[in-house]
């Protein structure tokens, strides 16, 4: 017989609401309201929501995985364990890169080695082809090694070859997470014919109408007069953009912002694009 609750009922099951820290100026983009002698006040949530499933998407190079390492640094920083399940990059090179990240963020990377649980699927027809068989091995980490945080990049590689399945796929590991009470970053790629800046990537819609949330990350390259114009930047120029496209847990910010990956590697959000276009609009002018 199918069960039913009363909401009374869900009341000691509902997850508290508290920010998971990526590393990013995005901690402070996700907000919720509370209520203050009698005013509502917006506050900083501090990053991603507790519990959430967030989906990163965007065209190649535009900072996916550098946010995926990112958060899992900051997150190991903390003492918490990450487990990272690498679908494109082979284990050894994701080893090169968070060590890259821990020592640009000044982290010690002993801590980030003790908190860090890698499943390398890159390798693996069967981790890659076979879900069931992935999440099994996914829920093994989690157990034995008390992971709190789960980073796929990318799940696209899951069913990049029967891209009709994605929203099985998808829908698997989503519940999954959600029973083993995880924090979650997917990161999806998009094919060439899908808008940049839409929350769309391989597979449709299927990941980001399952998930929690979606980040949309873009780049432009600067090419004619008026983008110099613009956006005062010189031809040939990059202009990465972050924006968070939904979140059905807490609030958030909404707009499309500017961000930079710095020299040491980082993702650093600088303002939201039309004060970017402002500033450096009169700047062109000059």
């Amino acid at each position: 017989m199918t069960k039913y609750y009363e909401l009374k009922e869900l009341e000691s099951k509902a997850p508290k609401l508290f920010g998971i820290p990526t590393g990013t100026k995005l901690d402070e983009m996700f907000f919720k309201v509370e209520e203050e002698d009698g005013k509502f006040v917006k506050k900083p949530l501090g990053g991603i929501p507790y519990l959430a499933v967030m989906n990163i998407t965007g065209v190649p190079d535009t900072g996916k995985s550098v946010f995926a390492e990112q958060f899992t640094v900051t997150q190991a920083a903390h003492g918490y364990k990450v487990l990272f399940v690498t679908v494109e990059s082979p284990a050894n090179f994701l080893y090169t890169a968070l060590k890259q990240k821990a020592q640009a963020m000044g982290v010690d990377f002993n801590k980030v080695e003790q908190n860090v649980v890698v499943i390398d699927a890159s390798e693996s027809d069967e981790l890659r082809e076979n879900t069931r068989a992935l999440i099994d091995t996914m829920a093994y980490a989690i157990r034995e090694k008390k992971c709190t945080n789960v980073v796929i990049d990318s799940i696209t590689g899951l069913y990049e070859h029967k891209e009709v399945l994605a929203r099985q796929i998808v829908r698997q590991i989503f519940n999954f997470l959600k029973k083993w009470r995880q924090t979650a970053v997917l990161i999806s790629q998009k094919r060439s014919s899908q808008a940049s800046e839409s929350a769309e990537a391989a597979g449709g819609l299927a990941v980001a109408h399952i998930v929690d949330g979606t980040i949309v990350m873009d780049k432009k390259i600067i090419e004619t007069r008026w983008d110099v114009n613009l956006y005062g930047l010189p031809i040939g120029s990059v202009l990465r953009t972050i924006r968070i496209d939904g979140c059905r847990l807490t609030g958030h910010d909404s707009r499309t912002w500017v961000f930079e990956i710095t020299e040491n590697g980082l993702i650093e959000i600088i303002a939201p694009l039309s004060e970017y276009i402002k500033k450096r609009g009169r700047i062109g002018e000059e």
